[in-house]
């Protein structure tokens, strides 16, 4: 998938656990997990805003996109 999640990032970089952003944006550990490994299909919106917020970051600290060509490149 092209679109590359750098949640486990900012969370390092805000030195923020996985159950504590749990708990600050009201979601389960399992679908937060989800989130960071890069497994999930979607985002809601109100997720992606309350995780913002949570970690004073903007989405594209989150969320990148990555061409398949750049993806074989930096393998």
């Amino acid at each position: 998938m092209p679109i590359i999640v750098n949640l486990d990032v900012m969370m390092a970089k805000r030195k923020i656990s996985l159950n504590e952003l749990s708990e600050r944006v009201n979601l389960t550990l399992s679908n937060l997990s989800i989130l960071k490994t890069g497994k999930a299909k979607a985002i809601r919106f109100s997720t992606l805003e309350a995780i913002c917020e949570a970690l004073d970051c903007q989405p594209s600290d989150i969320l990148e996109y990555a061409s398949d060509e750049k993806r074989t490149t930096d393998r």
